[in-house]
């Protein structure tokens, strides 16, 4: 299965997809991870990090190459969990253009909606449970309004197609788990 997982940061996309990937047994692919351990004092390193740091989307020019790679590998031929990615309009279109071309398609686009005051409480939270520098209240408030005007619209683009599943993500980790699991076996 191909499944993309959409929503603010902060929206429990990671925590679901690592309970998924012992489910479904295909790869959780988190570009903002994949980005993050770029080495920092490398020349692409201090590229991604200029943007990332201040809460900005690295440019496609630097995550499609990163991406399809990754894709290419063995364990992602049946399917994976993207987080993080396609995060613009134009990273969807690359991104089905490269299944398309497999002969594979997106199975299912999970939307996790929360509240925005819940979302900066855990991502406050998560900087200091996993001392990430790029969770303080400038980068966050900053990551939310580009994920308002720049990662929302492929939420769109994937309504258009019809394939995206709305999930409540502003209740337990357990009950959002659930009720992915439902809206996945829906779509069977």
């Amino acid at each position: 299965m191909w499944i993309v997982f959409i929503g603010p940061p902060g929206a429990g996309k990671g925590t679901q997809c690592s309970r998924l990937v012992e489910l479904l047994g295909i790869p959780h692919l988190s570009t903002g991870d994949m980005l993050r351990d770029t080495e920092r004092d490398s020349p692409l390193g201090k590229v991604v990090a200029s943007y990332i740091d201040v809460g900005r989307l690295a440019p496609d020019y630097l995550v499609m190459p990163i991406v399809t790679k990754r894709l290419a590998e063995r364990d992602c031929q049946s399917g994976c969990l993207f987080d993080g990615f396609p995060r613009t309009v134009h990273q969807a279109d690359l991104l089905g253009e490269f299944l398309t071309e497999r002969k594979m398609r997106i199975d299912a686009v999970l939307h996790l909606h929360v509240a925005p005051n819940v979302l900066v409480d855990r991502l406050l939270k998560r900087a200091t449970l996993q001392n990430r520098k790029d969770d303080n209240k400038e980068t966050i408030t900053s990551r939310l309004e580009v994920y308002r005007t720049q990662t929302a619209p492929v939420l769109e683009h994937y309504r258009g197609q019809g394939n995206v599943l709305e999930i409540d993500g502003d209740q337990s980790a357990d009950r959002v788990f659930a009720d992915i699991l439902t809206a996945l076996e829906s779509r069977k």
